[in-house]
């Protein structure tokens, strides 16, 4: 099925729009604005209320206002890099000065001959005894029309664009929406009193309005819990296969500790599932070090024991190589045939693990994309295990699963603990099973809040630390200092170049923007044991496994997510040996700050963290999933997911229940409300399109 045509001129290319050529096309990508439907959902981050006052004696300081002014002085700054200021006068003779800076000034000179009034709109300030607008927001001829509205939109921005052509292109696409037929069902609709779709997207950039913002939440939601139930019922109704396995290969594993209570449950799950035709689809959550990897395992090995391949995808090469050599220790004993496939993988090594996949030599294959391209053929794929499942899309999940000649299983692990509203948001198509308990023999990770007034003692005792042949990592919040950011935040190569300095070359450094050999050659000499300090970004949260590391320092640790900052608690404590955890806060600590950092002190539970972190963090940064892209939703906010994505989901269900085909024209609504929201995969698989 094609997308519907009364949809088209919102899919056309943003250049369509009137003032846009190459050069605004730049910015604009760099915000993600690509067509005019992009335009239409880049909803204000916020509104400013300006007060139209007579004078500048009825202003106050840092108030927002428009006021009639009368240029009188241009004046230059000596400086080739200080202010352009313009002497301006009130009705009743108050002077102010508009400043501006850099390659403003043309624009002033321009926009305020002497003598010639004006009305301006922007933020009162004091500058020594002067009051100054600096960068006025709007300057209008005196007849020109425009200040009328003194509740203004403010849209995020991209260096080469400006609030007034972002407003001026939202405009254009406004005046491009199509009346689109109700997809909400009527009741629902009736009952929270919601605007229609394009009075709701119109209002929204108008002025703060609630109800146009959870009208237009409301269908984000309704879009994404639609898409995923038609994935589940597709992923039921088509011919997958029985495994089932005799135990032979699990009976020969020898496990370094005995399975706990929820590996043996969550195993079970799997077995039943893997033995039905339906292929499976199964999130198994862990938390940190529960033993996520030997659940796997023992699924791999059904497949394998009932004559079919297994293949492991993971999201890095530092990822896929750790599990391949995890998983290669543990099934030693079964002899399985274990391979590693990754993008790196060139020659006549890459030739025999594509032969051994087709002819079933190779049983198992742990890889990174690169196992699912083309040229990858399977002699017989039955099962699928997708690490960090967060970083893979549905439409992914789908795409993979067309390499076995049937429908293969899919196991998706994740070892972020997921809040209920969360795992129902982004995970709703698949059935869910949890690893809440340690296995024995785990010690409690020490963790203790310094402040970064103690950086001194900190460096001393990872000195006695690594003296005394113990590891440690020390991560930090950024890679370089962002132009514009204080200096006190801290960089890692600023940080490794001061440590190294100590500690010489046993000190490595591993961040995303390394190349990727230098990263792994930084990791080897890691986890041989040869470096005995890794400075670090977030690049080590997931994955890697250095027991003997038995230290881990996160400085300012209040600006990492509570997920964030259990994930990286998780790389120490791998061992038998007693592990500690050093947060290092900043000065400025918020009362959220405070609260996250006493939770981290409190527990080690992950499944409550994610619950806390949802709680504490509000609608801005799903557990630091918007920084990762792990929400698919763009508009709906936090608060709005826990607060409609029930109504919601209930929704899509009934309409599915009714008319699993979408074919009513209900259901021919909601089709059309998939391919606005880009969740038209779920509309592909409907039978007959």
């Amino acid at each position: 099925m094609r997308r519907p045509d009364t949809l088209n001129p919102l899919f056309a290319e943003v250049e369509t729009l009137d003032g846009v050529g190459p050069k605004l096309k730049k910015p604009l990508d760099r915000l993600g604005l690509e067509r005019v439907r992009d335009v239409a959902y880049h909803l204000p981050e916020r509104f400013v209320t300006r007060r139209l006052v007579d004078n500048l004696d009825e202003a106050g300081e840092g108030e927002q206002i428009v006021v009639r002014l009368t240029p009188i002085e241009h004046r230059s700054s000596r400086n080739q890099r200080g202010p352009y200021r313009v002497l301006a006068q009130d009705a009743v003779g108050n002077v102010l000065a508009l400043t501006y800076f850099g390659r403003a000034s043309y624009t002033a000179k321009k926009q305020l001959p002497v003598g010639e009034t004006r009305w301006v709109a922007g933020k009162l300030e004091r500058y020594g005894d002067m009051l100054q607008i600096v960068h006025p927001d709007h300057v209008l001829e005196e007849g020109g029309t425009g200040l009328q509205r003194l509740c203004e939109p403010v849209y995020s921005l991209a260096e080469g664009l400006t609030q007034p052509k972002v407003a001026s292109l939202v405009a254009q696409a406004m005046a491009l929406l199509p009346e689109l037929p109700e997809w909400i069902e009527p009741s629902q609709f009736e009952r929270a009193g919601w605007p229609t779709w394009s009075d709701a997207l119109k209002l929204a950039h108008r002025a703060e309005n609630a109800s146009a913002r959870d009208r237009l939440a409301y269908d984000e939601l309704l879009a994404n819990s639609l898409a995923l139930m038609l994935v589940r019922a597709d992923n039921r109704a088509r011919k997958g296969r029985a495994l089932v396995g005799d135990g032979g290969l699990r009976g020969k594993l020898q496990l370094p500790f005995p399975l706990t209570g929820a590996q043996q449950r969550s195993i079970g799950e799997i077995e039943g599932d893997m033995a039905q035709e339906a292929p499976m689809l199964r999130l198994l959550q862990g938390d940190v070090g529960a033993g996520k990897t030997v659940v796997a395992l023992e699924a791999m090995l059904v497949a394998v024991e009932a004559g079919a391949q297994a293949a492991m995808l993971a999201p890095t090469e530092l990822l896929a190589r750790q599990h391949f050599e995890t998983l290669r220790a543990m099934a030693r004993p079964t002899g399985v045939e274990i391979a590693l496939l990754t993008g790196r993988d060139k020659g006549r090594a890459r030739e025999s693990i594509l032969m051994g996949l087709l002819d079933g030599s190779i049983d198992i294959v742990v890889g990174t994309h690169a196992i699912f391209q083309d040229s990858v053929a399977y002699k017989d794929l039955g099962l699928i295990v997708i690490d960090e499942q967060h970083r893979f899309g549905v439409a992914q999940r789908l795409m993979l699963a067309k390499k076995g000649r049937r429908a293969p299983h899919t196991l998706a692990m994740t070892a972020t603990p997921i809040p209920r509203t969360l795992t129902l948001a982004n995970y709703g198509e698949m059935d869910v099973s949890r690893l809440d308990e340690l296995p024995p023999g785990r010690q409690a990770i020490d963790t203790r809040v310094v402040g970064q007034d103690r950086l001194v003692d900190v460096v001393e005792g990872i000195g006695r630390h690594i003296g005394g042949g113990q590891q440690a990592y020390w991560v930090c919040p950024m890679v370089r200092e962002a132009d514009g950011q204080t200096d006190d935040i801290a960089a890692a190569e600023a940080r490794y170049a001061a440590l190294r300095e100590r500690f010489g070359d046993t000190v490595v450094l591993v961040h995303g923007q390394l190349a990727p050999e230098m990263k792994d050659a930084a990791m080897a000499r890691f986890a041989s044991g040869e470096a005995k300090l890794l400075v670090a970004t977030t690049v080590i949260e997931v994955g890697v496994d250095v027991p003997a590391a038995t230290l881990m320092v996160i400085e300012q640790a209040e600006r990492f997510g509570l997920a964030q900052l259990h994930q990286l608690r998780g790389r120490v404590g791998r061992g038998s040996e007693k592990s500690v955890c050093l947060l290092l806060r900043g000065e400025q600590l918020s009362e959220t700050g405070r609260a996250r950092l006493a939770l981290m002190r409190e527990t080690q539970d992950g499944f409550r963290i994610a619950e806390e972190d949802l709680e504490l963090r509000g609608g801005g940064e799903l557990l630091g999933t918007r920084q990762s892209g792990d929400t698919p939703f763009r508009i709906a906010d936090l608060e709005q997911i826990q607060r409609l994505l029930p109504a919601a989901h209930d929704d899509a269900r009934l309409l599915v229940e009714r008319d699993g085909g979408l074919f009513s024209p209900r259901g021919e609504a909601a089709r059309i409300l998939l391919y606005l929201l880009e969740r038209d995969y779920g509309v592909q698989l409907l039978r007959g399109g």
